[in-house]
């Protein structure tokens, strides 16, 4: 297999597939892209993108705390503290991101 996995197909197992299913749609590659530089608050993450709403942030924040990309820590202040961290796999992202906004950069 190739680094694009065309001599398997693309089946449930192929490294593409299993990353575009990771970095579909709108929000998530921008949530990653603000959790590269360190943890942050759930109110910094959405500040920083603008026009994403609380429920479509709070869906893409438990995608990727369910596929491990980052942890998540509540606070028991009042109001509740809730901050965000990329995890080492998460962080592994960041040569993709550098790809993405090199062709980006191009268009």
């Amino acid at each position: 297999m190739d680094i694009i996995g065309k001599n398997t197909g693309f089946d449930d197992e192929c490294p593409v597939k299993k990353t575009a299913d990771i970095i579909q749609g709108k929000w998530v590659i921008l949530v990653i892209r603000e959790l590269m530089s360190g943890k942050k608050r759930y109110s910094e993450i959405q500040r920083a993108l603008v026009g994403i709403s609380p429920k479509v942030l709070t869906a893409r924040l438990r995608f990727l705390e369910e596929r491990c990309l980052l942890t998540r820590a509540v606070y028991p202040t009042v109001p509740l503290t809730t901050e965000y961290e990329l995890t080492d796999l998460g962080l592994k992202m960041e040569a993709l991101l550098e790809a993405m906004a090199t062709f980006g950069g191009e268009l």
